[in-house]
């Protein structure tokens, strides 16, 4: 089984060395790494250009946005699952993508596997949030929750037949590719009780000053996903977040 882990970047000369290096340092032998830059000029090329010997491509491509740079790396990954690890983000430990290939090895029939995330404060590295991986059901759903995107890891056979990320939306591509994979088109899933990603707060998604383009885009992907009633699903993913600061906070405390 060969695993492609790609990293999008953009102006992220800051965090996108702990990320690859995170990458870098997994355990797991049959990794192909893809780390494409969408025209940063804030010295994340140079970072990123020191590890050409490490990383298996390297794309460098001026793009509209994170969504087509990632469906340009899904475009050269030959890897039979496809994972992210995001510039703001990093794997949460060495052994994270042994720990997802076991998990897909233990359940063959498995479309994704996908996991608990952790949030943390980009200064002190302290837990902000948690996002626990519950099993996946229907009724969840519909009540407007998602498995955390960057903990998702999916076989390349999905994205070659359901598609890629839509390049029209910039934040919430990653919700309508899961609604469609999981409530539309019903893909078989496996959830693992473990973190396998640290997040930064502060990224395009937890950024306050593009929560109400958010609100948008997930208004918008919930009407073209057939909901009828898309400002009450927009409002019950809101709801499930108060529980994950909390259990933040408690993780924070110990």
């Amino acid at each position: 089984m060969k695993i492609t882990i790609i990293t999008a970047c953009f102006n992220r000369a800051g965090s996108i060395k702990t990320a690859i290096e995170s990458v870098l340092n997994q355990t797991f032998p049959n990794i192909e790494y893809i780390v494409v830059d969408g025209g940063s000029t804030d010295g994340s090329r140079d970072i990123i250009s020191s590890y050409c010997d490490r990383i298996d491509k390297i794309i460098f491509k001026s793009d509209h946005g994170m969504y087509e740079g990632l469906n340009n790396a899904i475009r050269e990954a030959t890897g039979d699952i496809i994972g992210l690890c995001h510039s703001d983000d990093q794997l949460y430990d060495e052994d994270t993508v042994k720990d997802v290939a076991c998990a897909f090895e233990k359940h063959p029939q498995a479309d994704m596997v996908y996991a608990d995330g952790l949030f943390v404060n980009a200064t002190t590295g302290k837990p902000v949030r948690v996002w626990k991986g519950h099993p996946l059901h229907r009724w969840r759903l519909v009540c407007g929750w998602l498995p955390l995107h960057t903990t998702c890891y999916v076989r390349r056979s999905v994205h070659e037949k359901y598609g890629l990320y839509d390049e029209s939306y910039k934040i919430a591509a990653d919700t309508k590719f899961l609604l469609s994979v999981l409530y539309t088109h019903r893909i078989k899933t496996v959830s693992i009780p473990q973190y396998v990603v640290r997040m930064r707060m502060g990224g395009a998604s937890t950024d306050k000053e593009r929560m109400k383009d958010m609100w948008k885009e997930d208004i918008r992907v919930f009407k073209e996903t057939g909901f009828h009633f898309p400002v009450v699903m927009k409002a019950m993913k809101m709801l499930w977040k108060p529980m994950q600061f909390v259990r933040g906070w408690v993780m924070s405390r110990k």
